[in-house]
């Protein structure tokens, strides 16, 4: 399978599950009448309507603001698809596809709710993680990824040059 269908395809899942989960937590388990549903002891479903960025950052109401963040999620993606485009390994495409389809998936969500509906609450006594969904995970994943293979990416395939010669 070539780098772009690897990065497509890494995207159409991840905004498949994100949508789905979503969808099925909100209309189906109807999650924000019913949690917190308690998973672990040190998880559980809440229902939170993310207005800002990342880790709840810059909570803004306004649809200016909304309209911002969905023009720069959306924007982000298409520069990813270039980016799954143009890769040259499957582990980068995956990587980006990943990030891409988190992005839609979290656009979707403002363009129908007005903001992004995280659920996923991990915590453990009085520490207590972010709220977050399927697409932040892919986001997060994504970028672990891509770190790794800048920092550790060309150092193993320069260690593989060398043995071959």
């Amino acid at each position: 399978m070539t780098p772009a269908k690897v990065g497509a395809l890494c995207a159409l899942v991840t905004f498949v599950l994100d949508q789905a989960s979503k969808l099925w937590l909100l209309f189906r388990a109807d999650l924000p009448n019913r949690e917190p549903i308690v998973l672990a002891p040190f998880v559980e479903l809440v229902a939170v309507w993310n207005r800002g960025i990342s880790y709840g950052l810059f909570q803004i109401s306004g649809d200016a603001w909304r309209m911002v963040l969905i023009a720069g999620s959306l924007g982000a993606a298409a520069l990813l698809g270039v980016g799954i485009w143009r890769a040259q390994s499957r582990f980068l495409a995956a990587a980006l596809g990943l990030i891409a389809g988190g992005a839609v998936g979290n656009a979707v969500d403002r363009i129908a709710y007005g903001a992004v509906f995280d659920f996923v609450h991990f915590h453990v006594g009085s520490f207590s993680w972010y709220v977050f969904n399927v697409a932040d995970a892919a986001i997060v994943a994504g970028v672990a990824t891509l770190l790794y293979d800048s920092l550790l990416g060309e150092r193993g395939s320069g260690a593989r040059q060398r043995k071959s010669r």
